[in-house]
């Protein structure tokens, strides 16, 4: 279906609806309309919406949110043989907070249990910031 959308300074638009189905929504048309006896020089078509191509239906998962397999040291804390490095780190947290290993002057220092030792490299202390760099070890290839 084509609506006339009038004409202005000798241009002609048109709009007109696509099929269902169809990728485009609605196109507009605008056409040069010459003076008697000229000749048309050419059209120009706009897209006024479209629609979203198809996506796959699970994107793969990479890097620091891919599961890996984790040493035995790491499986004591995390409890589990294969997780990602994001959920590594939440269960690292969980653990510290759980059993307030926070320095309580500098909450950005922990202080190491036996457990924490085996996994940053048996210091008594490690920084906040650390702990991202001392995990990497222990995730397996």
């Amino acid at each position: 279906m084509a609506a006339s959308l009038g004409v202005f300074s000798g241009m002609s638009f048109v709009a007109a609806e696509a099929p269902s189905g169809s990728l485009f929504r609605s196109v507009a048309v605008a056409v040069h309309v010459p003076p008697k006896g000229g000749r048309v020089l050419g059209a120009v078509r706009a897209v006024t919406s479209a629609t979203v191509s198809e996506t796959p239906s699970s994107p793969k998962v990479r890097g620091i949110m891919k599961p890996r397999k984790i040493s035995p040291e790491m499986q004591a804390i995390c409890g589990v043989s294969e997780i990602s490095r994001t959920q590594a780190l939440k269960q690292i947290w969980a653990y510290i907070k759980e059993n307030n290993l926070q320095d309580p002057e500098n909450k950005k220092i922990i202080i190491c249990d036996e457990k924490l030792k085996k996994i940053f490299a048996e210091r008594d202390q490690v920084g906040m910031l650390e702990i991202a760099g001392l995990i990497s070890p222990h995730f397996l290839k």
